[in-house]
């Protein structure tokens, strides 16, 4: 098991591959979710499989040992983490590093694909997503394999409380407690419309990815629990578009291609660091205000969306978070992002700027408490106190927490973004 960043026991939830199967070098081998994303994780090796070491449902760390390969003992990927030692007559190379087995005397042998002692069956992604909702798994049925919570699972419940279900109904569901300083009402809403769609015409069934299944459940959770509120602005960026094209034109050796993005990432840095509230997260009754400054971006992709995330912005030019930001876009399409790529933000954008529109209402990427959203800028006529000029605008649409941040803030964050674009020069004060 390779490095996937900061995180211990991912979940196995998909197995490509069985005892018998020929492999190729980076072929995947099984998908495993953490609380953030899932990912396929690459045989390390080429060769055939002889002992597949994980199944559906275990719970991997980096070195665990995946699979044992067999017939090509130097087909070892370069980054791959170094081979256990193997006895000589099985000619085969481990497909990653296996751990030195803990002493475990008196200890029953472990069921991974079993429940936990007195826990629910599910993954620490629907674990930590249940937890965020207050709900109870112990109350949840579970339709996944051996009666597996999953995230739909979860989601179905939460939808039977709001509609008022008795126990009887919706997989024998009970409201969980109401939060602390909350109202404990039902919000009495319906069920759901059950259409039989077919009526009236022809229709195609698509299951959705497992980008769009995360992000979704992160986005219902998000709209529901942040009391959001959206202000909108215009930033003149007429003298920065001026002078990101001639950027590009000194630098087109170079290969590295300078967007308006990487400017917006640098505009915002400065305002978060001066109202310094745009860059904490709520603790329960307290603020974390933190003292770096990763900025997430959002990035449109075949399978969904997904938001990588350049670290330390502060401390990096525009030309680099330019290249930075192209290699992670490319990653995120081709599927390659990890966990750690897409952790860490402190304040997220999310462009529209080359597709098109006026304004829309970003949903805040939680525990982050605003997001920006950026569309295409037009040509607009300003005046000037004697004439009407055109000038290039940008059109700002900030999300922001209300438990955090009161609107008086938020004018003046938008305000102070617009006037560091208008002059950029303004990131040096």
């Amino acid at each position: 098991m390779p490095d996937i960043g900061d995180f211990k026991d991912v979940a196995v939830i998909e197995v490509f591959v069985k005892p018998g199967d020929t492999v190729k070098l980076e072929q995947s081998l099984i998908t495993v979710e953490s609380d953030k994303a899932s990912m396929e994780i690459p045989s390390s090796a080429a060769g055939v499989v002889r002992e597949l070491k994980v199944k559906l449902g275990d719970t991997v760390n980096i070195g665990d040992l995946l699979a044992i390969l067999e017939g090509t003992g130097g087909a070892v990927a370069p980054a791959a983490a170094a081979a256990a030692p193997v006895p000589a007559a099985t000619a085969a190379t481990p497909a990653v590093a296996a751990p030195a087995a803990p002493s475990a005397a008196a200890v029953p042998a472990h069921n991974p694909t079993g429940a936990p002692v007195g826990l629910p069956h599910a993954s620490p992604s629907v674990r930590k997503f249940a937890r965020e909702l207050g709900v109870p798994l112990n109350e949840v049925k579970g339709s996944g394999p051996k009666g597996r919570i999953t995230e739909a699972d979860v989601l179905a419940f939460t939808r039977s409380v709001m509609a008022g279900a008795t126990q009887t109904q919706a997989q024998a569901a009970k409201a969980p407690a109401a939060p602390a300083g909350g109202g404990g009402s039902e919000l009495g809403l319906i069920p759901w419309p059950k259409v039989d769609f077919t009526k009236f015409g022809p229709v195609e069934r698509k299951e959705l990815s497992r980008i769009k299944k995360i992000s979704g459940a992160n986005l219902l959770r998000n709209a529901i629990m942040i009391p959001a509120v959206t202000n909108h602005d215009d930033a003149d960026i007429t003298d920065l578009e001026a002078f990101r094209v001639a950027t590009n034109k000194e630098n087109e050796k170079s290969g590295v291609k300078v967007t308006m993005l990487a400017f917006l990432i640098k505009a915002c840095v400065a305002a978060l660091k001066k109202y310094p509230e745009f860059n904490s997260s709520l603790d329960g009754d307290a603020l974390i205000y933190k003292q770096y400054f990763h900025i997430g971006f959002a990035a449109d992709t075949p399978n969904g969306l997904v938001v990588p995330v350049i670290k330390d912005a502060d401390k990096k030019g525009i030309l680099q978070i330019s290249q930075e930001m192209g290699e992670l876009a490319k990653k995120a399409r081709d599927g390659k992002l990890t966990p750690a790529e897409m952790s860490g933000a402190c304040f997220t954008i999310s462009s529209l700027g080359g597709i098109g529109g006026r304004y829309f209402t970003p949903i805040i990427n939680a525990p982050e408490v605003a997001i920006l959203g950026v569309c295409k800028s037009t040509i607009e006529p300003v005046w000037d106190g004697k004439a009407f000029q055109p000038r290039l605008m940008l059109p700002l649409s900030l999300t922001w927490d209300h438990r955090v941040i009161d609107g008086a803030a938020a004018a003046r964050f938008n305000v102070y973004l617009g006037q560091i674009l208008g002059d950029f020069r303004r990131v040096l004060l």
